[in-house]
């Protein structure tokens, strides 16, 4: 995919509680972690910060067995450090700003359709959102393998404790 291809970096970051485990959300393009991660840093909102190094989820990559990951992405704004825990399958981003704050990114899968996206952004950003970015994102698949209309999902109430059944 060359730049000229390139829709507008897919993001939605709310930095500012504390409250909830996730920032924000991201939705790159391709499984291409270079080419992604340079979009990342090179259209990162500017009002929110500089990236200086990125921690991915490796299974959210496309890697080649005889290739390791990167440690470092080339982007116009300069090369930028990049590492993984081997085990993670947590679905993050965690961008590290130059300010040393870290921003916790929920990685939406490239594939996926631009209404479960939107749907997945929304919630990433919620204030009352407490899920991990794994959780939402296998609440995002029950919902689809299910189908919403019909469905009864159980869900917690807010009062008393109980289960109930929403369709």
């Amino acid at each position: 995919m060359t730049t000229s291809d390139r829709a507008p970096l897919r993001i939605s970051i709310n930095p500012s509680s504390s409250t909830r485990r996730l920032d924000g959300a991201w939705w790159p393009q391709s499984r291409d972690l270079q080419a992604e991660g340079a979009d990342l840093i090179d259209n990162f909102p500017s009002n929110i910060g500089r990236p200086a190094r990125l921690l991915f989820s490796p299974p959210d990559w496309d890697t080649e067995p005889d290739r390791p990951s990167p440690r470092r992405i080339k982007a116009r704004r300069g090369l930028v450090k990049v590492g993984s825990f081997p085990e993670d399958d947590t679905h993050l981003m965690t961008v590290i700003l130059s300010s040393r704050e870290r921003l916790e990114l929920l990685v939406i899968p490239s594939g996926t359709d631009a209404a479960t996206a939107r749907t997945l952004m929304e919630e990433a950003t919620d204030e009352r959102n407490i899920l991990s970015a794994a959780g939402l994102l296998a609440t995002a698949t029950a919902r689809r393998a299910g189908g919403r209309e019909g469905a009864a999902e159980s869900t917690w109430e807010n009062e008393g404790g109980t289960r109930r059944q929403v369709s």
